[in-house]
């Protein structure tokens, strides 16, 4: 399969958008949890982004992540589109385009409304001339990881009009929207929340996207994308189904084992897991 550019991705969207399912994204940490996804996207023949947080991008290198999802994309008989997930840096969002890395997200959400639109412009004028597609964030969303805070209160919840103004000034192809979602493990029963949803996709010209997908029950999930959501982001579903099948297979056989014996037991569990998120996000038999 080709390497999808740009338009090709918006027309991808637009299709998941008429046909009522979403696009989803999974991040990868390494070539084992990557040919599970792209294992299990082959099986179901669905559509998937695979993303990369920027400290996996920094960490293997750029280079590499970027020659390693080459290959799967070259190799596989679906669209698997590369996406830079939750880049904080308008050179590293740059430099990932201009290694062929043709989705990238500029998430200025942290900053004042002002600074995340200049910040996400300056990616979007980039991102046209070299024929890719940006993804930005407006609210907070909650959760504990490397390249995010906890916030609390109401202040994860995004204001229409700063929305309405970054999608007008900065005209991202896509918004992740902060509808009470968080990353990571959920403490209690998630709370979406759906008129923010509709506010959204009544008031926006732009694809949505749902981040803290794992723990989010799947009739939430499918009410989301019913409401608009056009892509759904699983990260942490994915690599502790990969990693605690490494573990269980460690703990079962003890010491000195080879990798090859090990790490297929890791890409099976990673491989169960995304199937079930992508007949969650109904992109089953879409590709």
């Amino acid at each position: 399969m080709k390497k999808y550019t740009g338009e090709e991705i918006r027309e991808l969207f637009a299709y998941a958008d008429s046909e009522g399912f979403a696009v989803p994204m999974f991040n990868y940490s390494d070539l084992w949890d990557l040919k599970a996804i792209v294992a299990a996207a082959e099986e179901l023949r669905a559509p998937v982004m695979v993303g990369v947080d920027p400290p996996v991008f920094e960490d293997i290198g750029y280079e590499m992540c970027a020659a390693m999802v080459d290959v799967a994309t070259k190799e596989a008989s679906v669209p698997i589109i590369h996406h830079l997930d939750h880049s904080s840096c308008v050179k590293q969002c740059k430099e990932a385009i201009d290694l062929g890395v043709f989705s990238v997200m500029m998430d200025a959400s942290h900053k004042p409304i002002d600074e995340n639109i200049a910040d996400v412009r300056a990616v979007t004028d980039y991102a046209r001339e070299k024929g890719a597609y940006v993804e930005a964030e407006i609210g907070r969303i909650r959760g504990e990881s490397s390249y995010e805070t906890s916030y609390t209160g109401d202040d994860y919840l995004f204001i229409l009009d700063e929305a309405v103004k970054l999608v007008r000034e900065a005209k991202p192809d896509a918004l992740a929207i902060g509808i009470g979602n968080a990353h990571g493990f959920y403490v209690g029963k998630p709370e979406l929340n759906f008129d923010k949803l509709k506010e959204a996709n009544d008031a926006l010209d732009v694809f949505l996207v749902l981040h803290g997908g794992t723990g989010i029950p799947r009739e939430d999930i499918r009410r989301a994308i019913k409401g608009g959501i056009n892509k759904v982001n699983v990260g942490t579903a994915v690599y502790t189904a990969y990693m605690n099948g490494v573990r269980d297979k460690l703990m079962a056989d003890g010491e000195n084992q080879f990798t090859l014996e090990v790490m297929p037991v890791g890409v099976e569990r990673c491989k169960q897991a995304v199937m079930e998120w992508i007949k969650t996000c109904m992109a089953d038999g879409k590709a």
